[in-house]
């Protein structure tokens, strides 16, 4: 769900490399620059990459520009995304979102080309940058992507919206919930929600609260969501996962998934028709959390346990959008 974007954080020496390339790319007639994309925004492009090799100079064009807000230095962005490598005189896709939904992509990028071909971007732009190994998974490569330390890369990256990495709910506060329910503690801003579990059993049906009620559209199936959450199990009333700034990811990342698709079917089920700005708490019982999987027992999450999720619906993106 978050391949690509969990794939581009790779540790690489981006000041030093950034000092030497901009925007406009390198000299005329070597192969990097031969690469073309057209299509519309929001589309899968067509790419044409040359049967050459490919050349070890950075290339950033924008075949389409935006007219939406600059990106903000620190925010994350939605993004379509297609991803070849070039290995040879041959190319292939690695990997393409325009089928299965945008993703979020981290305002603090490790590859230091796409970091150079972002900078400067708008809501609206499509940017393709081309990637020697050195601007991109330089010698170590990407195994999880299948892509060697001698591949270059090709990004067609169509920039839908951008988020604050502390991107919250903004309606109508509703309840803090409580009684037989958790009891949900507002944070200092940009900061999780503090879940408090009662001692009592949880219900045995999926409960879903609006603590705060957004005017935003509502959600439906298929839409790609945009949301901030934070989990905990009931059992133990311990946070297991959440996506605001943490110790663990000081930064944070708000998380995005098409809604009906690969999340737990807790989530598809409470979220739908929930309004963007909204945060809900939903009480997700086994059948419909981890419990059809046996569990999740990295996160300390038996077949048995009940899960409690707050989560901040921060944005959308309408299907076929």
């Amino acid at each position: 769900m978050r391949r690509l974007a969990a794939a581009i954080l790779v540790p690489t020496a981006a000041c030093a490399i950034l000092a030497g390339c901009g925007s406009s790319g390198p000299p005329q007639g070597n192969s990097n620059s031969s690469v073309t994309v057209s299509g519309t925004f929001n589309k899968a492009p067509a790419v044409t990459i040359p049967k050459a090799k490919a050349s070890s100079n950075l290339v950033v064009v924008k075949p389409i520009k935006g007219s939406g807000p600059a990106v903000q230095s620190g925010n994350a962005i939605l993004a379509n995304v297609a991803l070849y490598k070039w290995r040879g005189t041959t190319h292939s896709l690695v990997d393409s979102t325009y089928v299965s939904g945008p993703q979020i992509l981290p305002a603090r990028m490790g590859l230091s080309g796409l970091i150079s071909a972002l900078k400067h971007a708008r809501v609206g732009d499509r940017v393709v940058a081309v990637l020697p190994p050195k601007y991109g998974y330089r010698a170590a490569g990407q195994p999880q992507l299948q892509i060697t330390g001698a591949d270059t890369t090709v990004w067609v990256i169509d920039v839908l919206q951008q988020f604050a990495p502390t991107a919250s709910a903004a309606g109508a506060h509703v309840t803090d919930g409580g009684g037989p329910l958790p009891r949900v503690t507002a944070p200092p801003a940009g900061q999780a929600p503090v879940i408090t579990v009662p001692k009592s059993a949880p219900p045995a049906k999926l409960s879903v609260t609006t603590l705060i009620k957004g005017t935003g559209p509502k959600l439906a199936t298929g839409d790609t969501v945009v949301a901030q959450y934070v989990g905990s199990n009931w059992r133990t009333g311990k946070v297991f996962s959440q996506s605001w700034p943490s110790a663990q990811s000081p930064a944070g990342l708000p998380f995005s998934f098409k809604l009906g698709g690969g999340v737990i079917a807790g989530w598809n089920q409470g979220l739908a028709g929930v309004p963007v700005g909204s945060r809900v708490m939903l009480v997700i019982p086994p059948a419909l959390g981890y419990g059809p999987a046996g569990g999740q027992p990295s996160a300390g999450i038996t077949k048995t346990d009940s899960l409690v999720f707050v989560i901040d619906v921060v944005g959308r993106q309408a299907a076929g959008s």
